[in-house]
């Protein structure tokens, strides 16, 4: 395990009540309950980013797509050796 580090925060005094108030209900102190939280957020935000569902007609259409032959495998190419943008510029 890593060594913690501090991570501060400015709140009003209604948010920390609130926040308080649920942690104590949860029966963790403030600290485990914001982290708890917090961590939950981010494998949210992150897994909206790598996962998605289908009805069941949808992931027909997909999965053909996907077995299907490629319409343009040079554009298909091109796109695919590009930098997404999320990814920033090159280090070269």
């Amino acid at each position: 395990m890593s060594a913690a580090i501090r991570i501060n925060l400015r709140a009003s005094s209604a948010t920390r009540a609130l926040i308080d108030q649920a942690a104590d209900a949860a029966g963790r102190n403030r600290s485990e309950f914001m982290l708890e939280a917090a961590c939950e957020k981010a494998r949210e935000v992150l897994l909206d980013r790598t996962h998605f569902e289908l009805g069941a007609a949808a992931h027909a259409r997909f999965v053909r797509a996907l077995e299907g032959p490629m319409p343009n495998a040079d554009a298909i190419a091109r796109l695919l050796s590009r930098r997404a943008p999320w990814e920033g510029p090159t280090n070269k």
